[in-house]
Formats: C-alpha cells, sequence, structure tokens
C-alpha cells in the first residue's frame, strides 16, 4: 500500500491570524488608498468598510469547507472535490497563478521600500528576499508562520501607533471641524454611487488574502476552532486599520495630492510621530511597509506552494509535486513556485497584472459559495463541518452576487484575462489529467438522476478526513467505553449467532427491537472501506429514541468467521475483536465521529495481540481510552491518595473537568456515583481534560 502524504500539523490559532492578516497588509494599505480615492474622492475609506463587509459571505463559506474538509489546495480541494476534478483544474491553476503574481508583486515591494536604505537594484533585493522565504519555507510550517508572527507582531504595532496618533492628531489637534481639515470631505461622493461601487471592486482585493488560510488548512491543530476564529480575528483587526488608517490619510493629506500618492501612508507620517526625533517616524512606517510586503511574499509563498502538492497528490499535476521532505514540507511544490516567482520578477513590471489575476479570486469565491450549497444538498454524512456558515443559503448567494457585479466593474481586459486562464486550465485538463482521475464531486450526489455516476469513494475519502480531526468537544466517546459491555466469545460461536446475541443485549439494556438491529448490523455502508483493519470489525446502527451511543466490545482468542463480498467474489474474514456501536438515529455525523476515533485506536502497532492480552473489562477501557485525557490510580493508605478511603466520592475534592468513571474492586468495575464509599486498594480511572489530568498524575504518579 502506498504511503499516505500528510503535511504536519503546526499552525495554532495566532499562526492563522498571522498568515491571514500577513496576506492582507501590503499594497492595500501602502499603495491603494490614493489610487482608490480616484474614484470616489474622501468616501474612499467607506469603501474599505463596505469590502470587508462584502467578503464575509467568502469568509464563513471558506471556513465551513475548511473545517470539514482540513486539506492542502484549499480552493482546488473545495472545488474538486464538490465540483469535480475539472473544475478544480481550473480552480486550482487560476488560484495558482494569481497566488504567484501577487506574491511577486509583493515582493518587488520589499525591494521598491529597502531601496530607500541601501544603494542597490529592487529586483536584486527582491530575488535575495524570495530565497529568504523559500529557506525558511523549507524548513517547517511552523517556522515559516513564525516569521510571518513577527512581521505581523511588528506592522500592527506599528500601524496601531500610526492610528492612534493620527486619530489625536485629527480630532483634538487639526480637529475635522475646523476648514482646512472639513475641506478635505468635500464633496464626500466625488461620483456618485456608481463611483463608490467601483471603489469597493478596486480595493475588495485587499481583503483576498483572508481565504488563502485555506490551502494551509491541513498543517493547522484543531482547524474546527483555531480556522474560523482566525479568519474573523483578521478580518476585524485588518477592517479596522484599513478604515482607519485611510480616514486618517484624507484627513491629513490635501485630496489632489492623495488621489496621486503611490505611499500616502508614508506622506501622512510626515505629519505625525513628531514626538520621534529626526525622520525615525518615516524610517519605521518605511520598515513597517516592508514587513507588510514581507508577510505578503512570506504568507504567499507558503500558500501557493500548496496547490501543486494538493493537485500532484490527486494526480491532476506531475506526481513529484506531491513529495515531502523530512521536515515535512512539500519541497518539490515550494522550490517550483520560488522559481515561478522569481521569473515573474525579473520578466513582469505591469501591476495590473495583480489586478487581472484578482478578477480570477474573485470567480473562484463565486464558485466557493456555490460548494457550500453542493455538500449541503449532497447529503454526505461525513461532510461534518465543525463551523457551519450562518444564514444559509441566503449568505452564499449573496456571495455569488457579489462577486458577479464586482467582476463586470472589473473591465473586460480582466474578464478574457480569467477566460484564458480557463482555457489553460481545459486543455491541462483533457490532454495530461483526464485519463489519471476518476473520481468525481459532491454534486453527482445532490443530483439523484446521476446518481449512477457518483464516486462511491467520495465519502470514504471524506471518513479518512473525519479519522484525522479525531473527536469534537463534548463528544461521549470516553463515557461510551467507560459504560461498554466488555464480552469475551464462546470458542464454537459463528457470526450470525454473535450478532444475534448481541443484539439481544442491546435489545434488553436500551430497549431497542432486536430484529431491526440484526438487520442494520448486517447492512453494508459506503464507508465502510474506510472501517478495514486486518482481525478487527466494527459493525454500527442508527436508532431513533436513544439518548446517546452505546457500545459492545467482543473478543474471541480463536477468532470468528465473517462472511465478506468482494463484488462478485466471497469469502471470509478470521475477526479476533469485534465492536457493536449503537447510536441515536438524529446523530449521524457524531456515529461516523465515534466510528473514527475507534478505527485510530484499532490502527495502534500491535493492537489485536494487546487487546486480548488485557486480564480485566477495566484494562481493556483503559487500553482503548490510553490518551492524556485519563489516569489510573490505586487507593493505597501510605500514598497521598490513601486520604480517599473511607470517604464517599462526593466529599473527594478533584477538579471540576475531571470524572470518576470506574471503580475496580475485588476484579470486579462497576460505575460508581456520588455516595459510592472508596476503600482500601480500589483502582479509579479518572477520565477528564488533559490539563488537569496532568496535575492529578503529577500528584499520583510516585505511587500508583
Amino acid at each position: 500500500m502506498a504511503k499516505k502524504v500528510r503535511l504536519n500539523k503546526e499552525l495554532g490559532l495566532f499562526d492563522v491570524f498571522s498568515i491571514s492578516t500577513g496576506a492582507m497588509f501590503s499594497s492595500g494599505f501602502f499603495l491603494l488608498p490614493g489610487l482608490a480615492s480616484q474614484y470616489t474622492g474622501p468616501s474612499v475609506f467607506v469603501a474599505y468598510l463596505i469590502a470587508g463587509l462584502l467578503i464575509l459571505p467568502a469568509m464563513f463559506s471558506i471556513a465551513e469547507i475548511s473545517t470539514a474538509l482540513p486539506r492542502s489546495g484549499g480552493a482546488y480541494f473545495f472545488l474538486d472535490r464538490s465540483l469535480g476534478p475539472l473544475m478544480g483544474t481550473i480552480g486550482g491553476l487560476g488560484t495558482y497563478l494569481a497566488l504567484v503574481f501577487k506574491t511577486a508583486f509583493a515582493i518587488v515591494g520589499i525591494g521598491a521600500y529597502a531601496a530607500f536604505f541601501w544603494a542597490v537594484p529592487v529586483k536584486t533585493i527582491a530575488i535575495a528576499a524570495t530565497f529568504l522565504f523559500m529557506g525558511v519555507n523549507l524548513l517547517s510550517a511552523k517556522n515559516t508562520s513564525r516569521l510571518q508572527n513577527y512581521f505581523v507582531v511588528f506592522l500592527l504595532i506599528v500601524l496601531g501607533t500610526f492610528i492612534v496618533d493620527g486619530l489625536y492628531r485629527v480630532f483634538f489637534t487639526i480637529g475635522i471641524d475646523q476648514p482646512s481639515a472639513n475641506n478635505h470631505f468635500q464633496p464626500f461622493l466625488t461620483h456618485g454611487f456608481e463611483g463608490m461601487i467601483a471603489t469597493v471592486g478596486f480595493v475588495f482585493v485587499s481583503y483576498l488574502g483572508l481565504t488563502k488560510i485555506a490551502s494551509v488548512a491541513e498543517e493547522i491543530k484543531n482547524p474546527e476552532r483555531n480556522i474560523p476564529l482566525g479568519m474573523l480575528l483578521s478580518l476585524i483587526a485588518t477592517s479596522v486599520i484599513y478604515v482607519l488608517g485611510v480616514f486618517i490619510m484624507v484627513s491629513i493629506i490635501e485630496p489632489a495630492e492623495f488621489a496621486k500618492d503611490l505611499a500616502p501612508a508614508a506622506t501622512a507620517v510626515e505629519q505625525l510621530f513628531t514626538w520621534m526625533p529626526g525622520n525615525m517616524g518615516a524610517y519605521l512606517m518605511i520598515g513597517a511597509a516592508m514587513a507588510a510586503f514581507a508577510s505578503t511574499g512570506n504568507a504567499g509563498l507558503m500558500s501557493s506552494s500548496r496547490y501543486p502538492f494538493a493537485m500532484g497528490r490527486d494526480k491532476l499535476f506531475p506526481p513529484g509535486f506531491s513529495k515531502v521532505g523530512k521536515k515535512g514540507t512539500p519541497v518539490t511544490s515550494i522550490l517550483f513556485t520560488t522559481g515561478l516567482i522569481i521569473f515573474f520578477i525579473l520578466v513582469l513590471s505591469e501591476e495590473g497584472i495583480a489586478k487581472l489575476a484578482s478578477t480570477f479570486n474573485l470567480i473562484v469565491l463565486m464558485l466557493i459559495n456555490f460548494s457550500v450549497i453542493v455538500f449541503r444538498n449532497s447529503h454526505i454524512d461525513s461532510y461534518d463541518p465543525g463551523f457551519k456558515s450562518p444564514l444559509y443559503p441566503g449568505m452564499q448567494i449573496a456571495g455569488i452576487i457579489i462577486s458577479v457585479v464586482l467582476i463586470i466593474y472589473m473591465g473586460w481586459m480582466a474578464i478574457l484575462f480569467s477566460a484564458f486562464i480557463v482555457l489553460v486550465a481545459v486543455l491541462w485538463f483533457n490532454y495530461y489529467a483526464k485519463g489519471k482521475v476518476e473520481r468525481e464531486g459532491a454534486i453527482f450526489h445532490w443530483f439523484a438522476l446521476l446518481g449512477k455516476h457518483q464516486h462511491a469513494d467520495l465519502e470514504n475519502e471524506f471518513m479518512t478526513i473525519l479519522k484525522e480531526k479525531g473527536l469534537r468537544q463534548g463528544d461521549p466517546f470516553d463515557s461510551t467505553i467507560m459504560n461498554a459491555r466488555i464480552i469475551r466469545a464462546s470458542e464454537n460461536m459463528d457470526f450470525n449467532a454473535l450478532v444475534d446475541h448481541v443484539s439481544g443485549l442491546f435489545s434488553k439494556e436500551i430497549h431497542i427491537n432486536k430484529d431491526s438491529l440484526v438487520s442494520e448490523f448486517h447492512t453494508i455502508s459506503a464507508i465502510d472501506p474506510a472501517l478495514v483493519t486486518p482481525e478487527v470489525s466494527v459493525l454500527y446502527a442508527k436508532y431513533a429514541g436513544i439518548g446517546e451511543p452505546s457500545l459492545h466490545v467482543v473478543l474471541s482468542n480463536k477468532g470468528i468467521l465473517k462472511p465478506v463480498g468482494k463484488g462478485t467474489i466471497l469469502s471470509e474474514d478470521n475477526i479476533k475483536v469485534f465492536f457493536f456501536l449503537v447510536n441515536p438515529a438524529n446523530e449521524s455525523r457524531l456515529q461516523l465521529r465515534m466510528l473514527s476515533r475507534l478505527m485510530n485506536i484499532v490502527e495502534r502497532e500491535d493492537f489485536v495481540k494487546n487487546m486480548l492480552e488485557q486480564t480485566s473489562d477495566r484494562e481493556i477501557k483503559e487500553y482503548l481510552l490510553h490518551n492524556e485525557r485519563f489516569i489510573t490510580v490505586r487507593l493505597i493508605p501510605e500514598a497521598s491518595q490513601g486520604e480517599m478511603i473511607g470517604k464517599q466520592l462526593k466529599e473527594i475534592k478533584l477538579p471540576e473537568d475531571v470524572l470518576v468513571a470506574l471503580v475496580e474492586r475485588d476484579a470486579r468495575s462497576f460505575a460508581p456515583h456520588g455516595y459510592t464509599v472508596l476503600q482500601q486498594n480500589d483502582v479509579l480511572t479518572i477520565i477528564g481534560e488533559p490539563r488537569s489530568i496532568k496535575q492529578l498524575f503529577d500528584l499520583y504518579m510516585s505511587t500508583k
């Protein structure tokens, strides 16, 4: 079996925030404000506010899909799995080229601002910076994000100071009610409503970096929390700085000068930071601009390099692009992207190319909003987002309309450029990739009349992603294991008799119909291929009327032959460990998360051997739970835990987020209650949050 190519999960919440924020600050703050004012005048800061609101549908849609399918490739992966590999190729190739264009121009910006300090050609500095970012990216995603964090922290400090100082000057020194300042805001809309919409489209590209976090979703720890929260915090911080910063520029710089100023932040700072010696304020702003362009370039190289990697993994690009180095980074893809960026730095000089590329991003955002509608209507149970877009489907429909309107205002040249990218992608797919891929998108699961074209392995792939994501906060896996019944099968029991016996036990314990349970345990599902492990079988059922999952574990030293159908071939597998899981009927996604956690456990090395070696029910359950969320404590008089002996459980002071789930006494295990009196040599199994479990471990480990 081919080794699965996976990237290391190293990025936390602040990494998400800094990558997203760093990808937005550059031309949006240091270049565009003056140019954008040509279309609408002093109301340009309002255009930034509106643009920040209009990016919300795309942000929510990307956050939803990213928490359901945290995979490298961002827009490519979303479109491929929702609309099929042709749309994935179009979206992936187009977004990749657009990202590379914008990254190249951002890095050129470093050279332009560095020229204030060193008499070195702009492109020489830009190429040197590109090699620096390449080296950092090759080391690890964490190193890349660490450098990104430094850039963003410095940038936020400088821009925060700029805004505080600027607002003070505007409201308490210059005063917007004074004629000189008030004239800057008259007329407020120089080209009416149409001019405002055109300006919104012009500055909308300043927020597109927000969406790039999706391309590194596979490398984010706890993606269901960190992706939506990091993106939202990034949008809030960026919007505040954009709106207030541009407002200050409008207030301080003469309108005629502002409209043609290519460095309005540097011009504005000449009237600010007067409390600093000499030209320190100007140098600080130049440094901030360099940090902004560097953070965009660094984040751009990191996120864009994940597109060829993901497409190579899916056979849409040559397989060499999917290679991961010893540091857990996509080496070939990073090197190729670096070369492409350097090529564009040397060859291209027209900044209009970046605008053309941004138009394609708007097309991709439109398709991503549509993808959420497709995934929701496909009814694939293993599509299990930890964050769901609010106001569905209105939010997505609004996002589609927003993209269409802004594309129109981008002009025909931009539309023709996007059409050219689509043509290239279609030709690439038909002449290179088409014969190498067999999958179809979730859209075929939506339209029942196309059911014969459904890609059966799509649910299996989504189930694999669920396994990697793990349980969600509040999922009752630990308590289900603790309450599980452990059964040791008799040597002469066959598979049908075992299913009948276990179904009968379930029927008595949780009052469900035995025959329907037998039928469900025998049913083959589309996700069954994801649950296959030698000598282990996981059988599952859903039943209405029960409140929580229930589990029975069956062990057989000799093994029980289980019939298996593979196409027209029938065979039997010798199974030594069975899991029978019954879940509430209205919690299908909870069932899949429980199954995925079980599969992570059974894939441990020597799982079957270790399970059969356990001598008691408690040991079996502790082996299944074995992680940082539980501890076992034996009550002996001479140890610190001896003070528990003779007390009722409710009298014991333990951290609030832990639970004594099991007590073993005289080789018998039972679930205790508050009035259970603890006795000498009782073995307590305590489950809870890792931090509290560690505290208990540190307290009791020396005497355990």
